[in-house]
């Protein structure tokens, strides 16, 4: 018997991964693209956490992440603030029962628990196989990265302090394990 291609086997790791996180989803009046956008704003900076950001993160248009947004705002997964420097653009935030979904759905996504049965030297090595391919696929599609901070050709660390290069701002900690789309490889 023939053995799956590693490309097969991303994609039949994707397709199950999918087929649980809509089930999941369903049972908490959720599609998939509203899942992926509350997984998104978990996980992206204060520079990220907009409209457009998200749209440029699911390959997305505009107007179809915006009806997404409104929908998770009216059904209490999420909440917009207008942003201080420009009124025009708004930050979205999780709420409770956002952040209760993804726990939900996560708790049922079957490649994680696959993933969780690795030691963590085996995950990290299988994320930097995996890594060069993301990036190669990523820039031969004209897609930002949208990397973790410290992994930013802008991240600077001084001691056990961190700054953006590209913004001069002071980061946090935490700040540097978030997405970002200004991400630059290294």
């Amino acid at each position: 018997m023939q053995e799956l291609t590693p490309s097969e086997l991303l994609e039949r790791l994707a397709t199950l991964s999918r087929a649980e996180r809509r089930a999941a989803g369903a049972e908490l009046g959720l599609n998939a693209a509203q899942l992926d956008a509350l997984s998104y704003l978990e996980r992206c900076n204060k520079y990220s956490d907009t409209p457009a950001a998200l749209a440029d993160f699911l390959c997305s248009s505009r107007g179809t992440v915006s009806q997404t947004l409104l929908a998770l705002e009216r059904k209490g997964f999420l909440t917009k603030t207008p942003d201080t420097a420009d009124r025009r653009s708004v930050h979205c935030a999780l709420t409770s029962k956002g952040r209760a979904a993804l726990a939900i759905a996560a708790a049922r996504d079957p490649v994680a628990r696959g993933l969780e049965q690795l030691e963590k030297a085996e995950q990290a090595r299988l994320a930097s196989l995996l890594l060069p391919v993301l990036r190669s696929a990523q820039e031969a599609h004209g897609r930002l990265t949208f990397g973790v901070c410290r992994t930013c050709a802008h991240f600077r660390r001084r001691g056990r302090r961190y700054r953006c290069g590209l913004t001069g701002e002071p980061l946090t900690a935490a700040d540097s394990e978030r997405i970002c789309r200004e991400h630059e490889p290294c």
